[in-house]
């Protein structure tokens, strides 16, 4: 069993490398659901002792775990980097090149929300490429609704929020 355990996480730890920045949970779930490696328990397990053990760096940003590889986990890859087998490695470069647009679009903007010490909240706005902000903008707003509602219509348009803002400042 802990052979399984060690392949599965030498699999998440190989997808965090091929891409830059970070997968969500849902992200690399996906995958390993899809292709039946895993069931969602066992999943969750070596998530967590990924984590635990520093070779993966977990945030979560409004019910979403965005995962990125440590220097440690990167290490730990090329160390045992081996033991993936090719078909494996051939499976996770498909899928993750025919995902690249949607995995983009779903690490590269987010928006959350705080309250702050006035008791106001702010949505706090961030559109990324590569691992630079192309945006950010912070909104403070009277209520969590529509601190939420902000984040919410940020992640359907930042890309025609961001290019009117370019437009009215050039």
């Amino acid at each position: 069993m802990q052979e399984t355990l060690t392949l599965y996480k030498l699999i998440v730890l190989y997808m965090l490398d091929k891409v830059t920045g970070s997968l969500t949970a849902a992200q690399i779930s996906d995958f390993i659901l899809e292709k039946e490696y895993t069931n969602y328990i066992t999943f969750n397990q070596v998530l967590t002792e990924l984590d635990e053990s520093g070779m993966v760096s977990c945030h979560t940003v409004r019910n979403r775990t965005h995962l990125s590889l440590t220097e440690e986990g990167a290490e730990t890859l090329n160390f045992f980097k081996d033991r993936i087998s090719d078909a494996i490695k051939k499976d996770i470069d498909d899928y993750l090149k025919t995902n690249e647009f949607k995995i983009k679009n779903e690490t590269a903007v987010s928006g959350d929300y705080y309250k702050t010490t006035l008791g106001e909240y702010e949505a706090k706005l961030v559109a990324k490429e590569r691992d630079a902000n192309l945006v950010e903008i912070t909104l403070s707003v009277p209520t969590a609704d529509i601190a939420e509602t902000i984040c919410e219509n940020w992640e359907k348009n930042s890309g025609e929020i961001y290019q009117y803002l370019v437009n009215k400042l050039l």
